[in-house]
């Protein structure tokens, strides 16, 4: 689900963009600082289908980043040197059949490559070299487990996923990953439900004593994340009955120190057909950059983008509730 449709999901009847209001009473507009990340969707493709995703992302989509929209990002690296990282995603970005090419000219472009890995990928036919590969180039890898028990991370993701992910972890320690080096790998872990996440200090501590202690696995961070009512959660929400609940609790937990460290501010999020977005979340949901305007890859200029109002909608309580949620996990 997307665009109208997914806006009136989301905003079950409220009157449009309850957040800007709130924003506008503590903070003014929100604008963009300098952008310095480019996170690049390559596709909805996955070999996963969880119930919490808010990309929409299975096995069955078709949507695969054509060649020259990964030329596009690749050219934008290589000209603008603010851009300091590049944050790949998807879907599933290693099925794509650019993503190492990606991977291997961004690093040779002095770009931080941050890879966001569901691990079970590694399972797929030709990709259990993907820890070798990562570890080779240098890339962070920034994996998704919901919870360190294998009933709350199943029950969202698949039976089997929780196994199917130890092994993964286990694979990328094996090559370096995870003991305190140069080689990085981060958890990221979002509530199994309608809620909020824990706090994400102690959520990390325990992760890290009992994976260690059941499994002998290592890792460096643990971001929590907010669920988004977005695509197939918002779908989840609104067939369970809680979709206003839900809504009535980010809106209260609204948390005004997490504005200027929101990912939105210093991020440019580019779709799988070149198009661009103030985040991954407003990509999902259709809402272009600069009221209604949409600017491509193609044309990027990240300098004319400073300082630009960011796109909202109420789906944005989301980023700003409790400690706040972004792609590197709380930020206040």
């Amino acid at each position: 689900m997307s665009g109208p449709a997914a806006l009136r999901v989301l905003r079950g009847g409220r009157s449009p963009n309850r957040f800007a209001a709130r924003v506008a009473r503590v903070h003014g507009e929100l604008r963009a600082s300098d952008v310095d990340t480019l996170q690049v969707n390559v596709g909805k493709r996955c070999n996963q289908a969880c119930r919490h995703c808010h990309v929409d992302a299975s096995p069955s989509r078709t949507e695969v980043m054509p060649d020259d929209v990964v030329d596009a990002c690749l050219d934008t690296l290589a000209r603008d040197d603010a851009l300091r990282t590049l944050d790949i995603t998807g879907g599933a970005p290693e099925i794509h059949p650019r993503f190492r090419d990606l991977v291997v000219r961004a690093r040779e472009l002095g770009r931080h490559v941050l890879v966001r890995h569901n691990l079970t990928v590694q399972g797929e036919e030709t990709q259990d070299d993907l820890p070798r590969f990562f570890a080779d180039h240098g890339c962070e890898v920034v994996c998704s487990l919901p919870h360190y028990t294998a009933e709350a991370t199943d029950r969202q993701r698949g039976r089997g996923v929780y196994e199917a992910s130890l092994e993964g972890l286990k694979a990328l320690n094996a090559v370096g990953y995870g003991r305190g080096g140069s080689l990085v790998v981060d958890l990221v872990a979002n509530p199994v439900g309608a809620f909020l996440p824990p706090a994400q200090q102690d959520l990390e501590r325990d992760t890290r004593e009992y994976l260690e202690r059941q499994h002998g696995i290592a890792f460096d961070h643990l971001f929590t994340i907010t669920n988004m009512p977005i695509a197939r959660f918002a779908q989840w929400l609104d067939r369970a009955g809680l979709h206003d609940e839900y809504m009535e609790r980010l809106e209260q937990a609204f948390n005004p120190a997490t504005l200027p460290a929101l990912m939105c501010r210093t991020l440019i999020s580019v779709s799988w057909d070149g198009r661009i977005y103030d985040c991954d979340f407003n990509q999902m949901l259709e809402l272009a950059v600069g009221n209604g305007s949409q600017p491509t890859i193609h044309d990027l200029d990240t300098r004319a983008l400073a300082n630009r109002i960011i796109q909202t909608a109420d789906h944005c309580f989301g980023c700003t509730a409790g400690a706040g949620s972004s792609c590197g996990g709380a930020i206040a």
